[in-house]
């Protein structure tokens, strides 16, 4: 509080004659900082004053540290994160960027002027986010200062006329005056009020949790704010796609894609390893829900470090691995169909396990088989083969409707397979899906039909190349799982912030900042007469009704005196005689007089 307590024992010193009373008080009950109005230069016509450079760069100022503009700017700060929900962005997958630009051509030269394939880190959402951080701080520094100087101050002392308050009540009782005052000291301390005497009355306070709340609420924002900044320039994001039976160690030649804020040093990679031991997935059989997973999990061994122990541990959906504050997420699963091929010789060319891209809820799935190295045709040329793989772990028959499987287990496993020769073009420096076969530079193999060689298989079975130039062999399946391994150190503190937020926020909304006085002073006719009166920063409902609790426990050491005989009016009587029109009763504060009434 910015004022003394002189200042505040007549609610309306420093206010105009017509403005209320109980709205004067009320603000000074408020820690927001006070716009001071400029005096108009005298001689001034219009009344609007010079306000000069240093007079706009105040003006800006306290507009950007209002608490309207904060608002302002947490809403446009919402809504500028709206487009980076809905549209691909270049730092969470590249490739779905580069497909929505081949698909919207016309959008496209829009949207890369907008920046909104780099929402997060644009020029004008970085504008708005600086000045929500300045903004907030603004507000926050000088509050705090005024919070903490009325958590060292007292309550201010009653205005004359507690009467103008809007909750009120009065009564007269035969106690002595300082026993009313100190009995009142331990009602409201036993209330949790801040009390002291000052004069004939007792001044009151409670409620200071509301504006902790507030700023505990802002500060909160701030910390969130810092940590989505952090978690953003530093942290570390990337894929795994692992075979049953493959492992994975955490550097940066391991992992299949890898993403980082800024800021980020590939040296604080966590040191930690581990191997797919088995990927557990069960589907509901019948009913309407069929093909529903039941369990979906990964098990894994895994050691910190170069020279930890092996541990064993299961990943789930929503259920990471933590290791050294690096998360790993179970995110995909799939089938790698394990297939041989060999040459015109019968020598093994390649045995793998070859992971399929699933396209379906039931993992039916399509890739590309490629044989690189190795194999050399009939007339001891080398060349590289390429087959186009399709999946589906149950195949519902022939003649029973498109080759799609039925269900996302591996019931009746069937691999289509198509054969071409030539070059896989992996040589050319440019990267390859490894889930398409570029077959620009590749030949057919071709049936005795003349037509592209193609199979059905079933495990253990084979397809034989055209011409006697070699086999592949469908031994079997094996299954893999996805992972992604990130690292994103601003989560407890964002976490941390959201929890105090909405902690604060439910404190300044429900925590009513009060005052209360309780004034007792011996009337003319030797009988205490005590007033009772309180005043909110915001109109409530409760006020009165706390009002009336607390009188009705100071009434116990205080009780109501007796009702004083009625005696007829006489010339030159004066209101020194008269009783306060309650008589002895004592007046529910909800039946206080309205302001400006006159005792």
């Amino acid at each position: 509080m910015s004022k003394t307590n002189s200042t505040d024992t007549d609610a309306r010193t420093d206010v105009p004659a017509d403005e209320p009373a109980d709205r004067a008080a009320g603000e000074r009950l408020s820690t927001a900082p006070r716009e001071e109005r400029p005096e108009p230069e005298s001689g001034a016509g219009s009344g609007v004053p010079a306000m000069g450079v240093i007079g706009w760069v105040r003006w800006f100022w306290r507009q950007l540290t209002s608490m309207r503009v904060a608002l302002i700017l947490l809403f446009l700060l919402s809504l500028g994160a709206v487009p980076g929900s809905l549209i691909p962005q270049t730092s969470v997958d590249d490739f779905k960027v580069q497909e929505f630009k081949e698909q919207h051509t016309t959008l496209t030269p829009i949207y890369e002027k907008l920046q909104l394939f780099d929402v997060y880190s644009s020029v004008w959402f970085s504008a708005i986010y600086i000045l929500l951080f300045v903004s907030l701080i603004g507000c926050i520094v000088p509050r705090t200062g005024q919070f903490v100087g009325q958590l060292r101050s007292r309550p201010p002392g009653a205005p004359k006329r507690l009467t103008r308050l809007p909750a009120y009540t009065t009564w007269r009782t035969e106690a002595e005056p300082e026993a009313v005052r100190e009995a009142a000291l331990g009602v409201l301390g036993k209330r949790r009020f801040r009390a002291h005497p000052v004069g004939d009355a007792v001044a009151a306070e409670k409620g200071y949790l509301r504006e902790a709340g507030n700023l505990v609420f802002h500060i909160a924002l701030i910390v969130m704010l810092v940590a989505f900044a952090a978690g953003q320039l530093f942290k570390s994001e990337g894929g795994k796609l692992i075979v049953e039976g493959g492992g994975f160690a955490n550097t940066l030649t391991q992992y299949d894609d890898f993403k980082s804020g800024s800021l980020y040093d590939s040296d604080t990679l966590a040191p930690f390893s581990f191997t797919l031991d088995k990927f557990v997935g069960t589907y509901e059989e019948k009913g309407p829900q069929r093909g529903t997973p039941r369990t979906f999990e990964a098990r894994v061994t895994y050691n910190e470090g170069a020279d930890g122990p092996d541990r064993k541990a299961v990943i789930r959906v929503n259920e990471p691995l933590v290791v050294n504050g690096t998360k790993v997420y179970l995110i995909a699963h799939g089938y790698a169909p394990v297939v041989t091929v060999r040459d015109s010789k019968g020598k093994v060319v390649s045995r793998s396990s070859v992971p399929l891209l699933p396209i379906d809820n039931n993992i039916t799935s399509t890739g590309a088989i490629k044989v690189m190295d190795g194999y050399r045709d009939k007339n001891g040329v080398k060349t590289q083969l390429g087959f186009k793989a399709f999946f589906v772990p149950t195949f519902a028959g022939h003649g029973k409707g498109q080759m799609f499987s039925q269900f996302p287990g591996a019931e009746f496993p069937v691999l289509a397979l198509s054969a071409y020769r030539g070059s896989l073009g992996v040589d050319s420096g440019l990267p390859q899906n490894v889930y398409q076969l570029d077959t620009s530079k590749m030949k057919e193999f071709k049936n005795e039909d003349g037509e592209l060689l193609k199979k059905m298989l079933r495990p253990g079975e084979k397809l034989d190349l055209s011409d006697g130039e070699g086999s592949i062999t469908f031994d079997g399946i094996e299954e893999w799982a996805s992972f992604q391994i990130s690292q994103q150190p601003g989560n407890g503190w964002a976490l941390g912030g959201a929890i105090a937020a909405i902690a604060g926020l439910a404190a300044s909304l429900f925590i009513q900042r009060r005052r209360v006085w309780v004034r007792a002073v011996r009337g003319a006719d030797g009988v205490t007469v005590v007033e009772m009166a309180g005043l909110g920063r915001s109109e409530s409902a409760k006020l009165p009704e706390e009002l009336g609790d607390l009188a009705a426990a100071l009434i116990t050491t205080a009780p109501v005196a007796p009702a004083a005989e009625e005696k007829p009016d006489t010339p030159g009587s004066t209101d020194a005689d008269a009783t306060n029109e309650a008589g002895s009763r004592p007046v529910h504060p909800a039946e206080a007089p309205a302001e400006g009434a006159e005792k």
